[in-house]
């Protein structure tokens, strides 16, 4: 008598996040991608004092100097075998686009001929007795592309092409700063919400942050950094476990599987359960929340059921909610809600006790708002607060 045969299982499927996205090699042993403790172990191999590290981390990043002419301070010697270990790497801005309501587009032409894209987004004083200068959030990209494949995101269009380094990262921030002659030390946010999924680069991104948030350079608060992701599970854990991290935020848009699926193939891996534990069990400090971003798609997301979903889903974890109005561009097909409607949400999740604000993405004329920000085939294409209980920003 002839066993039946066993069915085979699935084939795992193959996701693009799932592979580790390219890397760029020519600039991985340069003093632009190291560290404060690199660059001291580099000044010790030119037979110079660990200290004198201190200083070249201090030149590139409190005072941004891209030049290693600049380092009067260290001899002509010494700055020879700087120059002989590498040149100071910041990406070339390209490109820069005004938009009426203040913020910049800028395109950064990297190492190896690719482009990517950020946004600087300056705010004024609060207060009519506020110092100047106001607070600057900076919008950065991670990747080259994105694997993701987000339906409503223009980046996604591209597919990956490859990470970001450290360096490259850091330098985005670098020469926005210089380009809008930032004063040393004035506030500055920074956003992870440009191009490519920070947590499939997170390697590279945790890197940065350490950059960015040393006291002995840009000292950023990491509250002023926030990092977010369309929904990698793994990635948010692995974050999770770093002792120092940015503040967390998770582009959600959609309050049902079957639709999120659609928009957003992630979750056909992780779904909106496995999300929900996943910032459950993220450790959060005292008083901080997760940030859930929501964007409304008219006649798609923007259905009252679909804010009580939203509330739902909310309250399983500290968290604050921006719902973001689309910003259209060529080929999305979507349009984003109506005022009433974007008011009644307010409302609805401001009954359910959740702190909610609409944030009015900048630079939508200039396609340099959330979700906008393309580099096609590496040419320009045309079309990327605080938070109050139900109440409009700016």
């Amino acid at each position: 008598m002839a066993i039946p045969s066993q069915p085979r299982p699935p084939a795992p499927v193959d996701n693009p996040w799932d592979r580790a996205a390219p890397e760029l090699s020519i600039l991985s042993a340069g003093p632009s991608e190291m560290d404060r403790k690199g660059l001291r172990a580099l000044l010790e191999h030119l037979g110079e004092p660990a200290f004198r590290g201190d200083q070249v981390f201090e030149g590139l990043y409190r005072h941004r100097w891209t030049s290693w002419d600049q380092f009067t301070q260290l001899s002509k010697g010494l700055r020879t075998k700087l120059e002989a270990a590498g040149p100071i790497f910041i990406p070339e801005i390209t490109e820069s686009v005004a938009s009426e309501d203040g913020s910049t587009k800028h395109a950064f032409r990297l190492a190896d001929g690719k482009q990517v894209e950020g946004v600087h987004m300056p705010y004024p004083p609060r207060g009519v007795h506020a110092p100047a200068p106001g607070r600057v959030t900076l919008c950065l990209s991670s990747q080259v592309g994105c694997a993701m494949g987000c339906t409503f995101c223009a980046t996604g269009l591209m597919g990956i092409v490859r990470n970001l380094s450290a360096g490259e990262i850091v330098g985005q921030v670098v020469a926005m700063l210089n380009a809008h002659d930032h004063q040393e030390g004035g506030p500055v946010n920074l956003v992870f919400m440009g191009m490519g999924e920070p947590l499939h680069n997170l390697e590279n991104v945790m890197a940065a942050f350490r950059i960015l948030t040393d006291p002995g350079g840009m000292a950023l608060s990491p509250r002023r950094i926030t990092v977010s992701t369309s929904g990698l599970v793994n990635g948010i854990d692995r974050m999770g476990a770093y002792p120092k991290r940015p503040r967390l935020a998770l582009s959600l848009n959609a309050t049902t599987d079957e639709y999120r699926s659609r928009i957003m193939p992630v979750n056909r891996v992780w779904n909106l359960d496995s999300l929900s534990e996943a910032l459950a069990r993220f450790p959060l400090e005292k008083g901080e929340r997760v940030t859930l971003e929501y964007v409304l798609l008219q006649g798609v997301t923007d259905s009252l059921e679909d804010g009580r979903r939203l509330a739902r889903f909310a309250q399983r974890f500290p968290s604050k909610i921006n719902l973001i109005p689309f910003n259209p561009h060529e080929g999305s097909g979507f349009e984003p809600p109506t005022e009433e409607r974007i008011g009644a949400l307010c409302q609805l999740l401001a009954k359910a006790g959740l702190i909610v604000s609409v944030r009015r993405s900048r630079g939508q004329d200039v396609a340099a708002a959330c979700g906008q920000l393309v580099r096609g085939l590496q040419v320009a294409a045309k079309g990327p607060g605080g938070s109050h209980r139900a109440k409009r920003l700016p």
